[in-house]
């Protein structure tokens, strides 16, 4: 599953695989929002761990598993 998490004040997006569910994902992130001064970690596929303090999250999308990608312009 594709993790994309956008941070406040960076250009660039931190991008991460990682297993488990979409509501697992979600869970640690509304666990994260509830408490001042927590941080989000997520452990991604090759077991690296990332911390995102979770006042400075801007946005977080998360994308399941896709069997194929769609390649082109075409219509879904």
């Amino acid at each position: 599953m594709e993790v994309r998490i956008g941070v406040l004040h960076t250009p660039k997006e931190l991008e991460l695989e990682v297993a488990g569910s979409a509501d697992d994902i979600a869970k640690a992130l509304d666990g994260a929002l509830e408490k001042d001064g927590s941080v989000l970690w997520l452990t991604d596929n090759k077991g690296r761990r990332v911390g995102v303090p979770a006042e400075r999250i801007a946005y977080v999308e998360i994308e399941g598993d896709h069997d194929t990608k769609r390649v082109g312009f075409g219509p879904a």
